[in-house]
């Protein structure tokens, strides 16, 4: 094994802003205007941003809180929830968290693929074996580029984060532009949508969770941080402006084209917008700065993977081939495995019936679980250990507000993605059991049995829901 370096390698505030804005912005914000459309009109949209904004402001206040309440615990995410609820939930937040990364991923390679796949018909919607193939290339490119350092890789996520962001900036300005009122205002009840507000608001919930997903980031690279106070900074700073811009992104495309057509337009949809509000040079720009937003979002996203890992197993949560890391701090064994697993996913969507939606919901739907203990944890520690802290009575409210919205976004992704996250949940213990194992410990006290129990029966549930056809991929 390399010896390890004296000391990890450090960032600044800028650049700890730059992977919480990169990794928030990238295939998501360019999928939003067909999403929406298909579930709400501009009144369930503006509904469903007010609820998603609030409630992620509040997980970013929670991870601002832990950073500073909490400054020995890294890797936020997965640290929180074992400091609170044990050590094998903190495993399950652990791994739900990477494996929602690796498949969020996959859903920048499909996207990648499906908008080269406007001039190469061979690459379908990013769905074909060819697409699979171009984009299992630059998955293993990726992997090695980041072998070659974590400040080398930053440094290059800080570069693109700023190039990625023009083109949806100027997307905002031309669609503002031409926007035609009389369209937007039969676009505001979701004209033809038979749903009601409530279904409409529901139906968008998990596109937000995807697009937000990374506001953690700066939490989850913790390590890296110059200054510890940056970390909450960088969280707050980066969810803001990026919410702003999400939101601009979907309202705005309402006033280009009725609903109706938004819905039917192939992914990346902004594209589309772009297209019927300029013309064909709209959609060729869009689509040049989609690819570059995405590779810098998978970047920041393979980074943020492994580390999670690498804490995992230094913490003895993980088996200890893990923890081992480069001359250049790269966790690699944790990076190899991050990239196996997207490259296994990468495969299963040429058996989705729409690759990128299903890829899309399934990141949420594990993300949820990991963003729920986290939440739950920060109520802890204000109620307990940190009630006498300054400010400890607006932590909790913030905490418990946090809670009770990722738990109505649970309720929101419905039993179809909690099923088929269990399946991965389940069997993803081994890995516990081979840390513990390598301690001479035994695998399961007696609560961690019962809710290794559960995980089994949800994942019984789940494969045969999918044999019986009652769900689908």
């Amino acid at each position: 094994m390399p010896a390890e370096p004296s000391r990890a390698a450090k960032v600044s505030f800028p650049t700890l802003t730059s992977m919480v804005v990169g990794s928030m912005v990238g295939a998501g914000v360019f999928s939003l205007p067909r999403r929406f459309a298909q579930e709400s009109g501009v009144a369930g949209a503006v509904i469903s941003w007010v609820i998603a904004g609030f409630g992620m402001l509040m997980l970013a206040f929670v991870f601002q809180t832990l950073a500073v309440r909490r400054p020995d615990l890294d890797a936020g995410v997965y640290a929180y929830a074992k400091a609170g609820f044990g050590e094998y939930l903190g495993f399950f937040s652990a791994f739900g968290y990477w494996a929602s990364a690796c498949v969020g991923n996959v859903t920048y390679w499909v996207l990648i693929m499906s908008t080269i796949g406007q001039i190469a018909p061979a690459l379908g919607d990013g769905d074909t074996v060819l697409a699979v193939v171009l984009g299992s290339v630059g998955l293993w490119g990726f992997f090695f580029l980041i072998r070659l350092g974590v400040k080398e890789a930053a440094a290059i996520n800080r570069i693109v984060t700023v190039a990625k962001l023009v083109p949806i900036l100027v997307f905002i300005v031309l669609a503002l532009f031409c926007l035609r009122p009389h369209v937007f205002a039969d676009n505001v009840h979701g004209a033809g949508h038979v749903g009601s507000l409530f279904d409409q608001v529901r139906g968008t919930m998990l596109a937000t969770v995807f697009v937000f997903l990374g506001v953690e980031g700066a939490s989850v690279y913790s390590r890296h941080a110059r200054r510890r106070e940056d970390v909450g900074r960088a969280t707050v700073l980066g969810f803001l402006s990026v919410f702003a811009v999400f939101a601009s992104v979907t309202i705005v495309s309402y006033g280009i084209l009725p609903r109706e057509r938004i819905a039917q337009l192939r992914q990346p949809s902004m594209a589309g917008v772009l297209e019927a509000a300029v013309g064909t040079w709209g959609n060729a720009f869009v689509s040049v700065g989609l690819i570059i937003s995405v590779l810098g979002a998978y970047l920041a996203w393979a980074l943020m993977a492994a580390e999670v890992l690498f804490v995992a197993a230094k913490d003895e949560d993980m088996p200890r081939f893990l923890s081992r890391v480069s001359r250049a701090d790269v966790p690699v064994p944790a990076l190899l495995l991050t990239s196996c697993l997207s490259q296994l996913v990468l495969v299963i969507t040429l058996f989705s019936g729409d690759a990128f939606d299903f890829a899309l919901d399934l990141t949420s739907a594990l993300s949820l679980i990991p963003y729920l203990l986290a939440a739950a944890y920060c109520v802890r520690h204000a109620a307990g250990a940190g009630r006498t802290a300054p400010g400890a009575r607006r932590e909790l409210i913030v905490a418990v507000l946090a809670t009770l919205y990722t738990a109505f976004l649970l309720y929101a992704a419905g039993p179809k993605f909690v099923l088929v996250s269990f399946i991965l949940y389940a069997p993803a213990t081994v890995l516990f059991a081979m840390g513990r194992r390598e301690q001479g410990r035994p695998v399961f006290s007696g609560r961690e049995a019962v809710i290794f129990a559960v995980s089994v029966a949800g994942a019984a549930m789940g494969v045969i829901a999918l044999a019986l056809g009652w769900i689908h991929l």
